[in-house]
């Protein structure tokens, strides 16, 4: 299996325009919304406690972060059952409200078609295809890139970024 590092290398030579990185920011979230959304579908209930897919897929995906790296591995945790609880919330909120089901997979729908323009837009300035038609495993890496991203804006991963930038190239305009 390839550590962090080299998974970010990866798709990070498929995103050095900044640009592409700046529609990734928008465009990520939105389709990992609406895959939580889209897979909030109730498989089984036990003790009051409704286990969803959206469930064992946040586990499944947060067990491969935590093994590339603890720390943000958590952090990823915390963003998806972030986006869990709100797609449970709105999920209930239209129960509630006697919105049928559509409405609710219809948003997820239009959230991760919106989401895939805005990426499809980005790899336009990048001049390249997106790093899922080479590795299927960019679409797992894609979240944790837009993470690290976030963390190296904010200053932190330096030895991390500089690791990427020597290996995958500079940012560019």
């Amino acid at each position: 299996m390839r550590s962090l590092e080299q998974q970010l290398v990866q798709y990070a030579m498929y995103h050095r325009d900044n640009r592409n990185i700046k529609t990734h920011l928008i465009g990520v979230p939105l389709i990992v919304f609406a895959v939580i959304i889209l897979t909030y579908i109730p498989l089984v209930e036990m003790s009051g406690l409704t286990i969803t897919l959206t469930m064992l897929l946040v586990i499944l995906a947060g067990g491969y972060y935590l093994i590339l790296s603890p720390a943000i591995g958590l952090m990823m945790i915390l963003l998806l059952t972030s986006g869990y609880m709100g797609a449970e919330a709105i999920y209930q909120s239209m129960s509630v409200h006697d919105l049928s089901s559509w409405f609710f997979y219809g948003m997820g729908g239009g959230l991760f078609v919106i989401g895939w323009i805005i990426q499809f837009i980005g790899h336009y300035f990048e001049g390249k295809k997106p790093a899922f038609v080479d590795d299927l495993i960019g679409l797992l890496i894609g979240p944790l890139f837009v993470l690290t991203e976030v963390l190296f804006k904010l200053g932190l991963l330096k030895g991390l970024e500089s690791k990427i930038i020597e290996q995958a190239g500079a940012y560019r305009n």
